[in-house]
């Protein structure tokens, strides 16, 4: 992990929104390859039920 303590806190809100973001963008890549893949499947047994 990165020691960001030494710096200055403008570094340290960056490295922090920098952080959320590439949380959110893999979450958001990952969840749309879940759902692509799970979706027909899913959807297919709803209407078979």
């Amino acid at each position: 992990m990165i020691d960001l303590a030494g710096s200055s806190s403008a570094v340290q809100a960056s490295a922090l929104v920098g952080t959320v973001l590439l949380e959110a963008f893999v979450l958001y890549v990952g969840y749309g390859a879940l759902e692509s893949v799970v979706a027909a499947t899913l959807i297919q047994a709803i209407e078979d039920r």
